[in-house]
């Protein structure tokens, strides 16, 4: 639950900070009755992430043993490797995000409401894509569906709430210190899927070291075991290679994000330009 959470949270809180500054873009420059557009382009985006994730979950039920090991595996590192892509991009281009983003607002305006509707499309779908394609992998990680679908649903209503009340500026966040923080932790859930999909591999005879155990626990259902490997990802059976994995992405990972970031200049807006 508490790995699902965070996921969604952090991937819902960008989502809902996207929206917030298109929707207060327009309502700023005059062009509030607009806005109704940008939920047009939230509402497709949402629709095709809801169809990504259903689509993922129907395809493993329906395939065979190995064919699952083998699709489980895949989408394990395709989405350790677009999560870790998006932790670092976040960290460079969030302060000038919001200047990012009014640029494309102020480009679709001048091309009409399809435009418009793109723009809150493409943003809002990348964060939407990420989230059901990662948050399917780490689903695969634990061993209950109970409580990671129900840290999926406080992690949203939470992103949901704080995105409302940032919009009303009813509460104040530092926005900086919460994706840095949280961008740890989706970084030691990412490393926790990685191992969990290197041991499918192993299990289908892709890698080797599948009989070779760092440890196998006698008590691997119970609490201790269960909350380490939903949160961190270490499972009561884990290989040598998949442990060694795990280390090793840790420890290159969160080494190269823990340097100062080069901050990405956004592009200035067309209005400005001009």
């Amino acid at each position: 639950m508490l790995s699902t959470l965070l996921i969604a949270l952090r991937e819902g809180l960008e989502a809902s900070l996207i929206i917030s500054i298109l929707l207060a873009y327009l309502v700023r420059t005059g062009k509030a009755s607009l806005a109704r557009f940008i939920w047009v382009g939230v509402a497709l985006a949402v629709a095709l992430s809801l169809g990504l994730g259903a689509a993922l979950s129907f395809t493993s039920r329906h395939l065979s043993t190995r064919g699952e090991e083998l699709f489980a595996g895949t989408t394990s590192l395709l989405s350790v490797a677009f999560v870790t892509a998006m932790v670092f991009w976040m960290r460079r281009t969030a302060r000038g995000l919001g200047k990012e983003l009014q640029g494309r607002v102020d480009g679709a305006l001048a091309l009409g409401s399809l435009a418009l509707i793109s723009t809150a499309f493409f943003a809002v779908a990348r964060e939407g894509l990420e989230t059901a394609l990662f948050i399917y992998a780490n689903f695969r990680t634990v061993r209950s569906n109970t409580a990671p679908s129900l840290g999926l649903i406080l992690g949203l209503a939470s992103a949901i709430t704080l995105g409302v009340l940032l919009y009303r500026k009813t509460v104040k966040i530092n926005l900086g210190k919460f994706f840095t923080t949280t961008g740890y932790g989706l970084i030691v859930v990412a490393g926790g899927v990685l191992s969990h999909g290197i041991t499918e591999f192993q299990n289908r005879g892709n890698l080797p070291g599948a009989n070779a155990l760092a440890w196998s626990a006698k008590n691997g259902s119970g609490v201790i075991w269960t909350i380490i490997d939903g949160s961190i990802g270490i499972a009561p059976s884990t290989t040598w290679l998949s442990l060694a994995v795990w280390a090793i992405y840790l420890l290159v990972t969160i080494s190269i994000y823990r340097r100062p970031a080069k901050v990405v200049a956004a592009p200035a807006p067309l209005a400005a330009a001009k």
